[in-house]
């Protein structure tokens, strides 16, 4: 099956004020994310659309399946969008700051 390319960038490279929008599952997230991201997760992105800042938008999941799929959907309606390479694993292994649902120790699940 062909896909069109997916517009991707690296974690280290995402700008720090960059509206990231993460559509890991919730015990995902509350493991670890990026404060101040916006959490939806995948199969709920097509009834939250409003919930969505204007803008570019950074997507990631955990590795970077999921976010270039929501990438796609999202370029196809004509949005801009994102896929953050490598997901949250990337991030972390960037050194790019994370937190959790907890208060304990942020880590990617």
């Amino acid at each position: 099956m062909f896909h069109a390319a997916v517009p991707t960038v690296d974690a280290a490279s995402v700008p720090a004020g960059g509206a990231l929008l993460d559509v890991r599952e919730q015990d995902e997230w509350d493991a670890g994310h990026v404060e101040g991201a916006l959490h939806i997760p995948m199969g709920q992105v097509v009834g939250r659309l409003t919930e969505l800042p204007d803008g570019p938008l950074y997507v990631m999941c955990r590795v970077g399946g999921r976010s270039a799929q929501v990438v796609q959907y999202l370029v196809a309606q004509g949005r801009e969008a994102v896929n953050i390479d490598g997901g949250m694993y990337a991030w972390e292994a960037a050194g790019r700051p994370m937190v959790s649902g907890s208060g304990g120790e942020a880590y990617v699940l």
